[in-house]
């Protein structure tokens, strides 16, 4: 199996599955919240070309993500 990487290192149409989340507190409660936990899929649909936010396809929704956000989610690409 291949080691995990942060979600925002994904490439745009590239799918990775949840690995683990790194942090706790609010960012963590709102991670979850999205329906963000271990075993989900996720496919990045579309990178700002500034860096933020990055589009991402989860649970057939649509969802924004800053990169202070994706930084604590570990995936495993697909």
């Amino acid at each position: 199996m291949n080691d995990p990487i942060l979600l925002n290192q994904l490439s745009p149409g590239q799918k990775g599955i949840v690995s683990q989340i790194t942090t706790d507190g609010s960012i963590r409660r709102r991670i979850l919240d999205l329906g963000i936990i271990d075993g989900t899929e996720i496919e990045l649909l579309y990178k700002n070309p500034a860096g933020n936010p990055i589009a991402y396809l989860i649970r057939g929704a649509v969802i924004a993500l800053r990169s202070d956000v994706t930084e604590h989610i570990q995936v495993l690409t697909l």
